[in-house]
């Protein structure tokens, strides 16, 4: 069974005013909003489980759902009303929404790709993480082996480093794309860590011990839908998929 993560909890403070009314996954592109457009890249690629995290305007996201019947989808939401987790802690509390046999494809509400989900999600079953990577300028890079298994982070503007092998010297330098796929495997390691976390932390202690690999996708088109301005540049990117 093909399953995913849908990180949908955020407050979309970059969106405001939209977001004093509803929540990020809501806003509207394209005519429909951005929880269909992942939904729908979703489900036409395979899957059939998804949880969706929530926190700002919870009820609309479900309310929406279930005026959707779930998009014909086994649909769970995991409630983070009480306390946003961060991406790490996310995972984490939805850990009982998951077949834990299948790997989990995580996938930002606000990001429009041209990535192919299937394919990403087969390549990476051997993989107790995969983290979708591209050559791209930003500030912070995740840095990886030859083999591609990752190694550390870096943040060039200021020289801080995190991670087992943080060297520069001989390291691969990615940009990350904030879409993975995570096996269930990894839960156990999970329970160490507190309540609220971010994942990219901890993957970088968990490639230590454990196989974190980056695939690199060079003909990646990805659009953040983080701020206002995005939005008109996300219809067009819809229209010119």
């Amino acid at each position: 069974m093909r399953q995913a993560m849908i990180f949908a909890a955020g407050l979309g403070t970059r969106l405001k005013p939209l977001t004093d009314t509803m929540p990020k996954a809501l806003v509207k592109v394209a005519g429909q909003p951005l929880l269909w457009h992942v939904v729908s890249k979703l489900k036409a690629a395979g899957f059939e489980r998804i949880v969706v995290n929530v926190h700002h305007f919870a009820g609309q996201i479900t309310d929406y759902l279930s005026a959707n019947g779930n998009f014909g989808l086994d649909i769970r939401v995991s409630d983070e009303t009480a306390m946003l987790l961060e991406t790490g802690g996310g995972i984490k509390k939805a850990a009982p929404l998951f077949d834990h046999e299948s790997p989990i494809l995580i996938h930002n509400v606000d990001i429009l790709s041209n990535v192919d989900l299937a394919e990403l999600y087969s390549q990476s079953h051997d993989n107790d993480a995969t983290l979708l990577v591209s050559r791209r300028d930003t500030s912070r890079y995740l840095m990886f082996d030859p083999g591609m298994q990752l190694t550390g982070w870096v943040n060039i503007k200021t020289g801080e480093t995190k991670g087992p092998c943080p060297s520069r010297s001989t390291a691969r330098e990615y940009a990350f794309s904030g879409i993975h796929v995570f096996s269930p495997r990894l839960f156990p390691l999970m329970e160490e860590w507190h309540e609220k976390f971010g994942i990219i932390d901890f993957y970088l202690q968990a490639c230590a011990t454990q196989t974190v690999k980056g695939i690199v996708k060079d003909d990646l088109r990805l659009l953040d839908v983080g701020k206002l301005d995005s939005l008109d540049k996300a219809e067009i990117f819809i229209n010119n998929k």
